[in-house]
């Protein structure tokens, strides 16, 4: 694969799946600051597996796959550096940044969405984006099937969740 290819094919992907990217980000960053290192370290990761990309799954499917890892690394590494040096900063409960124009049950679904053990939010997070469940199993690499039992507890784990917070649910 050529460098202008490689690029032209990042940018398109960037480009036509942003909303996924988003998605990911904000299930597994809560603040602004973040979601803009978790989404800096997906597109660099991502620009890394273009090459890798053979076309046998769907390009959403290779992204998520790629973004999905990668944020769960993140959270890992985030998380190790926070707790050695929680003595030496003070951290203050802020509310979740959402961008601008996001209503408040969709922050409250993102929040009950980062609760959710990382399977389990993987799957909400496709679920919001209409993937079939065979897209969801390629993904996770699990069956079909269990997809669909995860889901069934996925939906009555939000449902709870924001149970009472807003009507439309």
């Amino acid at each position: 694969m050529t460098a202008d290819h490689q690029e032209q094919l990042f940018r398109r992907w960037l480009a036509d799946h942003a909303g996924l990217l988003w998605k990911v980000v904000r299930a597994f960053a809560a603040l602004a600051t973040d979601q803009e290192d978790l989404l800096q370290e997906i597109s660099l990761q991502l620009w890394n597996s273009v090459p890798a990309f053979r076309g046998d799954a769907r390009e959403s499917t290779w992204i998520y796959r790629v973004a999905f890892n990668t944020a769960i690394g993140w959270q890992r590494s985030e998380k190790r550096r926070r707790l050695k040096h929680e003595a030496f900063l003070k951290f203050h409960d802020e509310p979740a940044h959402e961008p601008s124009g996001d209503s408040d049950l969709i922050a409250a679904l993102y929040a009950a969405i980062r609760e959710l053990p990382k399977l389990d939010a993987s799957l909400a997070l496709m679920l919001l984006d209409d993937l079939s469940y065979r897209e969801m199993a390629d993904v996770l690499g699990i069956s079909e099937n269990y997809v669909g039992v995860k889901l069934n507890r996925v939906r009555k784990q939000l449902a709870d969740s924001l149970k009472g917070a807003h009507h439309e649910l």
